[in-house]
């Protein structure tokens, strides 16, 4: 087999394992074992869109829902929902003031370190057989896959 041929495998292979990865983490019984582990009541909806807002934020509704893939009517009225909890502050933007932002406050940034706390605690048994080198590796080229497939987008979009 080539060179060629065996990185096309391995291409065929890489995006059969992030399909598989995207469709585990999308399920929501992961979502609810999170929510569950954190002992937090919270709407799985509202839990990914607050954790959106506590990566991305200060974030505009129309960002959010692109992100997240969701109608932008259905994540504004969830956004309002987060507010209405405390758990985010909507503001105008910053670059464009008739826009609102989200951002998390100190009671959401509370809810996203028991989500991550409970993330650490689920994960850890998966990674328990493997080397420290083992996990760095895989999240350093993690890390760079994902900002490699960041930029390769960040150029589509500058030519449209």
């Amino acid at each position: 087999m080539t060179s060629k041929h065996r990185r096309q495998a391995a291409l065929r292979r890489l995006h059969a394992s992030t399909v598989d990865l995207v469709a585990l983490m999308s399920l929501p019984q992961r979502d609810e074992a999170l929510i569950a582990e954190a002992g937090l009541q919270l709407d799985r909806a509202l839990f990914f869109l607050l954790v959106g807002i506590q990566r991305f934020g200060p974030i505009s509704v129309g960002e959010l829902a692109e992100r997240s893939g969701r109608d932008h009517t259905t994540v504004s009225r969830q956004v309002a929902r987060l507010a209405d909890l405390g758990l985010v502050e909507r503001r105008p933007g910053a670059a464009d003031r008739r826009v609102k932002e989200a951002l998390i406050t100190d009671a959401g940034r509370q809810v996203t370190d028991a989500l991550d706390a409970a993330r650490l605690r689920i994960a850890t048994p998966v990674f328990e057989h493997w080397s420290d080198r083992d996990l760095l590796e895989l999240e350093r080229l993690m890390r760079r896959y994902v900002d490699d497939l960041l930029s390769l987008n960040a150029v589509a979009k500058e030519d449209t």
